[in-house]
């Protein structure tokens, strides 16, 4: 080997250890945010940080939860209309902030199906109807009886939430006057349900969990089209003959509108192994969320699909917001 062809060779490493060098420093810079409209500790915010240590290995680079709590989800909507479409910042939300909100809020600041690209979905959460332990209902079936006898109360974590609007769809398809008694938030809801000042109270099952399990609460019905693998003993409306009362509080990854497909499609796949991983997998199904990845086209439909759902309510039942 001549003296020239050695230094040519030398050459070509030294720009290949350079190449690979910056390949590296450039991973080790990129950071994809997960805004979170909620604070730290919530349902939506636990999630979030199921994914994120092997949402990074899918990825190549680091995955970060960003709170941006408030206005019902139309900070961290802005926030990510703001952001550059890169795939760089995602957004979980909740079906609230997608697919109720549109009709609750005439002036909305956001337009889900125009300013966001669909991602995946990321879990279901169903509804479940809770009573005190002290209610002698224990079933489907005595729950309604009970309400076509008798003045019944059902708290809500506030005006046109997710238990606000199952108690709806109950009430509709049962022909009974449910009285609707509105909280701020589902942990005041729950407290009062649990102090017997408030008959029932519909929730995600992940936040009753721990007071059905000690005793606080007694689970009597699931608002879905099939049992709730953590609760197999307890029946869904549809079972014993009431159709409709299906409620999904399913939290689902949303981009930037102009985010290229082939990005969407890399975060898709990337998100689809992350909910496959068994670690995170079985995090999420011990805290009553149930994993379902989707592609962007089922999310799509999804989120259309349940704002025609939840828009009809709204205007059957002219709920407003606060």
């Amino acid at each position: 080997m001549t003296r020239l062809t050695k230094r040519r060779l030398h050459q070509l490493l030294a720009l290949s250890l350079l190449a690979g060098l910056t390949t590296w420093a450039s991973a080790q810079t990129k950071i994809t945010r997960i805004l979170v409209a909620f604070p730290p500790g919530g349902p939506v915010d636990f999630v979030a940080r199921t994914l994120t240590d092997q949402l990074s290995k899918e990825l190549g680079h680091q995955v970060m939860v960003e709170n941006k709590a408030g206005a019902n989800g139309a900070i961290a909507a802005d926030t990510m209309l703001k952001a550059p479409a890169d795939g760089q910042t995602l957004w979980l939300t909740s079906v609230g902030a997608v697919a109720i909100n549109p009709s609750l809020y005439p002036n909305l600041a956001y337009d889900p199906v125009r300013d966001f690209a669909p991602v995946s979905l990321v879990v279901n959460n169903v509804e479940m109807l809770v009573v005190n332990p002290s209610n002698p209902v224990n079933t489907p079936q005595e729950f309604i009886a009970a309400a076509k006898l008798k003045r019944v109360t059902m708290a809500s974590s506030g005006t046109g939430s997710v238990p606000h609007l199952a108690m709806e769809l109950l009430a509709d398809a049962t022909h009974t006057d449910l009285v609707h008694i509105p909280y701020k938030g589902a942990a005041p809801a729950i407290t009062d349900v649990m102090a017997g000042h408030v008959d029932g109270f519909f929730g995600d099952i992940p936040g009753l969990m721990g007071q059905v399990r000690n005793g606080k609460l007694k689970p009597v019905a699931i608002a879905a089209t099939r049992r709730h693998p953590l609760f197999p003993d307890v029946k869904t409306f549809q079972e014993i003959g009431v159709p409709g009362v299906d409620s999904d509080n399913w939290y689902a990854l949303f981009a930037h509108k102009n985010t290229p497909p082939a990005e969407l499609e890399r975060l898709n796949q990337a998100v689809r192994r992350t909910l496959a991983s068994e670690s995170v997998r079985s995090k999420l199904i011990a805290s009553g969320a149930e994993p379902a990845a989707t592609s962007p086209t089922e999310l799509s439909t999804l989120l259309k699909n349940d704002m025609a759902k939840w828009g009809r309510v709204i205007r059957l039942k002219k709920i407003t917001a606060d």
